[in-house]
């Protein structure tokens, strides 16, 4: 490892200490999701302003100005707000004046204390200084600043989540004040290195507070978080023979970090396009976006229900990804039947059970030249009735299942049911079999979770990409066979991980029988004579 590396891990390390200790802060007053919400909402704040600066000076450099030392008061510093502002909303998609910034609230709420010095929860509540109404003044300035431009919808509600008058923050304006500065003051001793474009210190911060608080917060948060090692093994699936790619999309995409995975596996993403029904995971997942530096241009995010209200209709896809929730329930309303994302297979996924309805949505947003990976539960394998005439089809008239990947028991948050992933192509490199390869006893063990090791993962990937066959691991089924087995695809069909037991020497057996039966009388005869002694009852 590099002192290069090194360095940044220890950055890493000491960016999550700190923000732990902010999220502690707020731990006991409210659900970890919600103070989720709080924390990524700051950081959210932080970094618009960060990048506001770092613009309006590369703007201003010839003049030798920085942004911070404009006099928003004065014509002259109007007129240079307002040739910034203009450039901001169309290269960034929005404008914070130098008063707005994070930085310039948090030494407002610090007063007269300077910023290295080290301020207690008493001192900040004693101090008179007050900030909400300014906070919220500059976040509902955030998205003014946007409104009938190309990047209002991306920003539309983005903070509604931060609820800074909740009685959660605190029984009293004064408490609540107190509060919200403790956290700006904290988070504005973190450096987020902007200007160095190789760090990717605030996507990590993000991820590890998702992660932290999915993790904690048990299925609630747990349902827009994929784990990280599952990401990567659905990301490097899809992106197996590419550099570069149209476009990514997910239909359940959550907070957006199985998009993201993608776009690290290759060297260009041209396009994310993705749709959430849950309104604080869509905020999320915005913010996402803009915090890893995708341009709002660059990505469509919508917030609807997928199955029922599509929002990318007509659109096909290079790359699909998905972890929809598991046997979700849906309408299987009678008008589907009709509906161009159904209607070949000639039977709707039942109500109870939506696996097949993402699968099939999926299927038709899927470009020709194009791969796809899903989660599913294990009984989409070999369930019957409308399941199994939909698994017949992809796989009798269609030809599109490439690959049925076993994970491990108890990998994902808020449920232990073994998953597995399907991989699809419309155009197969291997058309005369399906790769079975089952993973699910390549995991660690953790305390309440199991999770793949970067071993486990590799493993997967490179089975899958050289098509590799190893006993009791990986299979590359014929189609004949899985017709045989009427299109059920259980792994443990096609991968046989049977352990024979030792063949057992009754010979030797008998003989340690018959030696503990000579040792036993041996043991009577000696506790004969004891109780003989004694003069006592023999216990015989």
């Amino acid at each position: 490892m590099t002192n290069g590396q090194n360095g940044q891990n220890g950055h890493k390390k000491k960016l999550e200490t700190q923000l732990w200790n902010i999220a502690d802060s707020l731990r006991g007053k409210m659900n970890a999701d919600e103070f989720r919400d709080y924390c990524l909402g700051f950081i959210f704040y932080k970094y618009l302003s960060e990048r506001q600066h770092l613009y309006a000076n590369e703007i201003l450099a010839e003049d030798k100005i920085d942004f911070l030392e404009l006099d928003e008061s004065s014509a002259e510093g109007q007129e240079y707000l307002e040739a910034i502002k203009e450039e901001s909303i169309a290269h960034l998609g929005y404008f914070l004046k130098p008063s707005e910034l994070f930085g310039a609230l948090a030494k407002r709420a610090l007063g007269n204390k300077a910023e290295e010095e080290e301020i207690s929860d008493e001192e900040l509540e004693a101090s008179s200084i007050f900030i909400l109404d300014d906070l919220t003044q500059v976040l509902n300035s955030i998205e003014r600043s946007t409104m009938g431009k190309e990047s209002e919808e991306d920003f539309d509600h983005l903070f509604e989540d931060l609820d800074l008058t909740s009685t959660k923050l605190g029984r009293t304006p004064k408490a609540k004040n107190a509060l919200i500065a403790k956290i700006l003051v904290h988070l504005n001793k973190i450096d987020f290195r902007l200007e160095d474009s190789e760090s990717d210190v605030l996507g990590d911060a993000y991820e590890y507070l998702i992660g932290q608080f999915a993790s904690g917060a048990g299925k609630k948060a747990g349902e827009f978080y994929t784990p990280q090692q599952v990401s990567k093994v659905l990301a490097k699936v899809v992106t197996t023979g590419k550099q570069r790619l149209k476009s990514v999309y997910d239909p359940t995409c959550g907070s957006g970090s199985l998009l993201l995975r993608v776009a690290r596996e290759v060297d260009e993403v041209g396009d994310f396009y993705g749709q959430e029904m849950n309104r604080t995971t869509y905020n999320l997942a915005r913010m996402n976006m803009i915090l890893h530096g995708v341009h709002y241009r660059n990505f469509d995010l919508r917030q609807e229900d997928t199955l029922e209200h599509p929002q990318h209709e007509g659109m096909r896809f290079e790359a699909v990804v998905a972890n929809p929730p598991f046997s979700a329930h849906w309408s299987a309303n009678k008008l589907f039947e009709s509906d161009d994302r159904f209607s070949q297979y000639g039977r709707l996924a039942p109500s109870s059970k939506a696996d097949f309805a993402f699968v099939q949505h999926m299927l038709h947003h899927l470009d020709d030249n194009g791969a796809m990976a899903v989660v599913l539960p294990h009984g989409v394998l070999f369930r019957g009735g409308a399941e199994g005439d939909i698994r017949k089809y992809l796989i009798h008239e269609r030809n599109w299942l490439d690959a049925v990947i076993g994970l491990p028991a108890n990998i994902f948050y808020g449920t232990s049911i073994p998953t597995c992933v399907l991989v699809f192509k419309k155009c197969r490199e291997h058309p005369n079999d399906i790769l079975f390869i089952d993973a699910s006893a390549n995991f660690e063990k953790a305390k309440n979770q199991n999770f793949l090791r970067d071993e486990d993962v590799e493993k997967i990937v490179e089975t899958y990409r050289g098509r590799l066959q190893e006993d009791k691991y990986s299979y590359c089924a014929p189609l004949s066979e899985v017709a045989e087995n009427d299109f059920n695809l259980n792994i443990p069909r096609y991968v046989d991980t049977f352990e024979e037991e030792e063949e057992i020497d009754l010979g030797a057996i008998a003989l340690e029988l018959k030696s503990m039966d000579r040792d036993m009388e041996e043991n009577n005869r000696l506790i004969l004579g004891f109780c003989d002694e004694l003069g006592i009852e023999v216990p015989l």
